[in-house]
């Protein structure tokens, strides 16, 4: 009888255990989702180029530079036809839909169909660039 007694006690030591683990993830549990629901609130980026407003911004705020570039990248992707226009703007527009409001890619689409249709549409490469710009001192 005492083999089962100690079978029955292993059993219930072994269940305690488990227990405990469970309580423990359970804490971590939600230790992690307190952290997580706080961060959002605490979340400061720090980016030293444009000191205009300090060297800390708020997650929230998008430096105006940062919007340009970006703007300019895609606008820069959008023209970049490598070898047909009439074929690789409609290509180009589906391929940068996640990045274009919606009212963005419907004034595309037709301008990319507004060219089809006047025949405008360029068969030849063409490639946005950025300008130089030299900035001289004109001192008397």
């Amino acid at each position: 009888m005492s083999r089962f007694r100690h079978a029955v006690k292993d059993r219930d030591q072994h269940i305690q255990t488990l227990r405990i683990a469970c309580a423990v993830l359970a804490f971590f549990l939600l230790f992690t989702c307190a952290g997580w629901m706080l961060a959002p609130s605490k979340l400061t980026v720090h980016n030293p180029p444009d000191l205009r407003t300090g060297s800390t911004r708020p997650w929230w705020e998008v430096p105006p530079p940062t919007v340009y570039s970006f703007a300019f990248y895609i606008f820069q992707q959008l023209n970049a036809w490598p070898k047909n226009g009439e074929v690789d703007y409609s290509a180009k527009i589906n391929a940068l839909s996640p990045y274009l409001t919606p009212s963005c890619q419907d004034f595309l689409k037709a301008d990319a169909k507004k060219r089809g249709d006047a025949g405008s549409s360029p068969t030849a490469c063409e490639w946005c660039m950025k300008c130089p710009v030299a900035v001289t001192s004109h001192r008397a």
